[in-house]
């Protein structure tokens, strides 16, 4: 199978699996997914849905935010863990936000990563999620993924950006990423995984991916 047939299969399972494709982190506008995909970095998706409802009947935007002190938004998100770098940036991009955007969440990578605690990763899902840019944004499962598909060669999450950029059509790398997410958790985790129920990885996978898993089974 070539590289183009590849990814012309993956497409089509992922379409058919995922046709409609839930956003993992709740929030209700461009301010509230911001919060919720900076709590993520290492922490779960479930874990940050559990603590953004506490936080947000408190300060849903960036106003009342700054209501709060970093040490009144530390022990809130404290279970997401890194609460000491997290709050300290949740407070302080709320407060750019007042001061240079009369509130609302800027609609430019640029201006994004220029924010406290905001990297490339966190401004790529706010553009794609929230204002619909297409953007490919690279987690832990899509990383692992693309690796275990022979789409890249797995050394950093830069590399496997600009390959999934390269190989996938722009109108669906909003789809894509959070399809390949969801598939990642469901039938190709890195903990537990099963192969035979992994079928795009039993359709594409790379031999070493196969030798490592079959070497572990033995």
């Amino acid at each position: 199978m070539t590289k183009k047939e590849r990814v012309y299969f993956i497409i089509q399972k992922l379409q058919k699996l995922y046709p409609e494709i839930p956003i993992p982190l709740d929030h209700q506008d461009p301010y509230t997914l911001l919060i919720a995909v900076l709590l993520s970095a290492q922490c779960t998706d479930v874990r940050v849905n559990q603590i953004t409802p506490i936080l947000f009947a408190k300060a849903d935007n960036p106003f009342d935010m700054i209501k709060l002190s970093v040490d009144e938004i530390r022990e809130i998100i404290k279970p997401c863990g890194l609460s000491p770098m997290k709050s300290k940036g949740i407070f302080g991009l709320s407060k750019i936000l007042i001061d240079s955007y009369n509130g609302e969440v800027p609609q430019s990578f640029e201006a994004l990563e220029a924010l406290p605690s905001v990297g490339h990763k966190t401004a790529s899902v706010v553009m794609s999620q929230a204002f619909g840019v297409p953007a490919f944004p690279v987690d832990t499962h899509i990383h692992r993924l693309l690796f275990r598909w022979n789409l890249t060669n797995g050394k950093n999450v830069v590399q496997t950006e600009k390959d999934a950029k390269r190989l996938f059509p722009k109108n669906l790398w909003n789809d894509l990423h959070l399809q390949i997410i969801w598939y990642g958790r469901e039938y190709s985790p890195a903990r537990g995984w099963d192969l035979d129920k992994d079928i795009i990885t039993k359709t594409v996978g790379r031999k070493a991916v196969f030798e490592k898993y079959y070497k572990g089974k033995n």
